[in-house]
């Protein structure tokens, strides 16, 4: 699988820009927030809620900031105006972090505010190794400023992922919150797993540590050994689907949120899995990326993980294992 990614992602610059447009329109909503909003309508009907994200990172100037500072505003605006269930995917490196921390600071928390004042939740992305504590300093400096609807992204593949949810969990308890996935940046071995096994088994150890410590789950994978380990360990721990008051499965205990815990993925990924997991009672939610860098975004997904590749050609080679 690795060696057949690799061919694909070599191909890639040589590759025409309307075929990697076409492949980008299954797991890209469009180039801008209406297309966004148009693919929410549709997939809501299908028991999901939404994490938005406005696609580009790691600007090179600070007056690139305004505009996800400004676009980000709008689509909070719009998941109100639309009585949407969604809330909002930021990668800090594209609000500044790697140039001015402080100003990244700023306009993050100028963003979270905004958000607070609707009710909506703020998830901080994790990018590589270089930002890691720099964005969960980040999330603990939010809650020190009383604003608690924001959470970040751990990643499993690397070995500090157990310190790091043991010390947001000691530090924010039960306002913890944290979407846990494998990783799609690939690290040293230095400072990582490597190995697919070693992966799963650091993904579900994980899952494990974040709901004993009563932390908030988001479980964002799309590999069955993650999902059937996750689903025995909810069940160990008395966890699951609740009622709501109309005595309908899959009722919310924390506005916005599930019961402990939810599962994600990303758009035009496994929607059959979603479908039959929410049709069970859980709560899932979908990633919906936007914006005019489409092309960049995918370029960067297949650069930084090959075997994106393998998913990617496998949904149009066998479209019926992976319908959106």
């Amino acid at each position: 699988m690795g060696v057949f990614g690799r061919v694909i992602m070599l191909m890639m610059p040589i590759t025409p820009k309307f075929i990697i447009r076409w492949v980008a329109n299954r797991y890209v909503a469009g180039p801008d927030l209406e297309s966004a909003l148009v693919v929410m309508r549709q997939i809501s009907a299908q028991g999901a809620c939404f994490t938005v994200d406005v696609l580009g990172e790691e600007i090179t100037s600070l007056a690139e900031a305004d505009f996800f500072v400004e676009e980000y505003a709008r689509v909070l605006d719009a998941i109100v105006a639309e009585g949407l269930d969604a809330n909002i995917s930021l990668k800090p490196t594209a609000f500044g972090l790697l140039i001015d921390q402080s100003a990244a600071v700023a306009n993050i928390e100028r963003i979270t505010r905004k958000a607070a004042e609707n009710d909506i939740f703020v998830r901080l992305d994790m990018e590589d190794h270089r930002v890691t504590q720099p964005t969960i300093d980040l999330v603990t400096t939010m809650h020190e400023r009383e604003l608690t609807n924001i959470g970040t992204v751990l990643q499993a593949r690397l070995f500090r992922t157990g310190e790091d949810i043991a010390n947001l969990s000691e530090k924010l308890a039960n306002a913890s919150d944290v979407r846990i996935c494998k990783g799609i940046y690939l690290e040293s071995e230095d400072i990582a797993h490597t190995g697919y096994h070693q992966i799963v088994e650091a993904t579900n150890r994980a899952i494990d540590q974040l709901l004993d410590a009563g932390s908030y789950t988001a479980i964002a994978s799309h590999d069955m050994p993650v999902i059937n380990h996750s689903l025995a360990a909810l069940s160990e721990r008395g966890l699951g689907p609740v009622t709501n008051e109309s005595g309908e499965v899959g009722g919310s205990l924390r506005n916005g949120k599930g019961p402990g815990y939810e599962f994600q993925m990303l758009l035009g990924v496994r929607g059959n899995i979603r479908r039959r997991l929410a049709s069970q009672g859980h709560r899932t939610r979908v990633y919906i990326p936007y914006g005019s860098r489409w092309y960049e975004y995918s370029m960067r997904r297949l650069r930084e993980n090959p075997d994106v590749a393998w998913h990617i050609a496998k949904s149009i080679i066998m479209p019926w294992t992976n319908r959106r």
